[in-house]
């Protein structure tokens, strides 16, 4: 065998190696829908059944602004970001808070309109959170919906 040809042999053999590790990887991943790296979106409807009927924890990523003038109830307010006027300090906003979150239950995000929570969803999920959903919508849709709020 000439010096070429041990070559050949020797990067098949660390390809082989490589791919062989990675399918071990691949197989020793959890399955199902909690292992997935993402956040499910849920309708007003679904969310106001996961409240009735299950054991979630409800966050309120708006502004305590936001909070104040109505949310649901029992609701847990730890803003993602500052806006509307709010002036949180960085240590009041959700990636600081984050460990107030508890990690074995279900978690419900909203906000006003779906956009922030699904942002804050993502951090969750980033975080190590497997049960995040999203509230399509938000408070504008839950009301909408004539689903009742405290003020």
């Amino acid at each position: 065998m000439d010096k070429h040809n041990l070559n050949n042999i020797a990067i098949f053999f660390v390809l082989l190696i490589a791919l062989l590790i990675f399918a071990s990887q691949l197989n020793t991943r959890p399955s199902g829908p909690d292992s997935l790296a993402v956040f499910e979106d849920v309708t007003v409807e679904e969310a106001k059944k996961m409240i009735e009927e299950e054991d979630v924890f409800v966050l309120d990523v708006r502004t305590p602004g936001e909070f104040n003038s109505s949310h649901i109830e029992g609701a847990t307010l730890i803003p993602f970001t500052n806006s509307a006027g709010s002036n949180l300090s960085p240590d009041q906003l959700l990636e600081a808070r984050i460990n107030e979150v508890p990690k074995e239950r279900k978690i419900l995000v909203y906000c006003r309109t779906g956009r922030r929570s699904a942002v804050a969803s993502k951090i969750l999920v980033a975080a190590g959170y497997t049960q995040v959903y999203n509230m399509q919508g938000g408070i504008t849709a839950w009301t909408g919906a004539g689903y009742p709020v405290v003020s």
